[in-house]
């Protein structure tokens, strides 16, 4: 029986190298799409279609969480004017990585982690902060792999382009936009 991991995907794009490392490290990998920051909604059904493919064509599981803007405007209200790689942008990591961990919890799994730390613009010790705090608020395991060591960026772009997925030019946020 496999170890189970639930993978937080911001996009396609980002979860296709975390997908076949955790799959190479011997983790059953359910990916989880929960991505209410994401504007506007013609963008988020872009990049909920591209983790589709991405996910049929590897083989895991695809999970949609919710998606409400308004809960993500709300948690970070007070913090629209922080500046991209802000406060806001922590922020906003922690709903999505706290709202991993209640799914990871509600179906047994507890192991939980994100593709957001592929990203060369995303800081790889705040995340593994929030994650860490988060799985120890939820009596959870955060696995904190840097998916960018080892050309992980450069592997997930070559997957992506082989499977011409969708490319996003921004983050996701309508703040982001500006």
């Amino acid at each position: 029986m496999d170890k189970k991991i639930v993978l937080h995907a911001c996009c396609a794009i980002c979860s296709g190298y975390p997908i076949s490392y955790l799959k190479d490290m011997g983790y059953q990998v359910c990916v989880y799409f929960y991505n209410p920051n994401i504007y506007p909604f013609e963008e988020y059904q872009k990049r909920l279609e591209a983790q589709r493919i991405l996910c049929r064509h590897l083989g895991c599981e695809l999970i949609e969480g919710d998606y409400n803007p308004q809960e993500y405007y709300e948690y970070v209200k007070g913090f629209e004017n922080e500046p991209e790689k802000g406060l806001r942008c922590n922020k906003c990591f922690e709903l999505r990585l706290r709202k991993t961990a209640e799914f990871a919890k509600s179906v047994n799994v507890e192991n939980f982690t994100t593709s957001i730390v592929i990203s060369p613009h995303k800081k790889f010790a705040k995340l593994t902060e929030i994650g860490e705090k988060i799985a120890y608020d939820t009596n959870l395991k955060y696995l904190a792999i840097d998916f960018k060591k080892n050309d992980g960026f450069l592997k997930t772009n070559k997957i992506s382009k082989e499977l011409n997925l969708y490319r996003q030019n921004y983050c996701g946020c309508s703040f982001a936009l500006r």
